[in-house]
Order: C-alpha cells, then sequence, then structure tokens
C-alpha cells in the first residue's frame, strides 16, 4: 500500500461510520470489486453529455466570469 492511500484511510477512519461506508463504496467501485451494475443512462442525460461534447470540441467552455458566477450562486 503506498503512503498516500494509507494516509487516505487513517483520515477517513476517523469519521463518522455513514461517512466512511460511503468512502469505502467509492474506493470498491474505482478497484472494480464492487457488485453495483453500471448505472443505465437516460436519452434526456446521453444527449446533454453529447451536446456537451460537441461544446468542447468546438473549443467553446465557459469563460471565467461564468465560472465564478457558479461557484457565488452556492456560496463558494
Amino acid at each position: 500500500m503506498t503512503k498516500l492511500l494509507d494516509d487516505a484511510l487513517e483520515a477517513a477512519r476517523n469519521l463518522p461510520p455513514h461517512d466512511q461506508d460511503k468512502i469505502a463504496r467509492i474506493v470498491l467501485r474505482l478497484a472494480g470489486a464492487d457488485d453495483e451494475p453500471p448505472v443505465a443512462l437516460s436519452p434526456e442525460e446521453r444527449a446533454a453529455i453529447a451536446a456537451s461534447k460537441a461544446a468542447a470540441a468546438r473549443g467553446e467552455f465557459a469563460t471565467d466570469d461564468q465560472i465564478r458566477a457558479v461557484w457565488s450562486k452556492h456560496g463558494l
């Protein structure tokens, strides 16, 4: 085990059990060791992803001001 992973697990040990379980599920999913099937996307979700990829391919990205506005909207 790497030092970084060991440090991360040590930090997780100090969290409430519910948060520890959330982290464990994420790690298992990333490692490919979970039993959950992939989540099927709705047609609307697939269309939104396709539109985002097309915009990125055209070089259409949010401006710094637009990003700041989103962060401000959520109190960050």
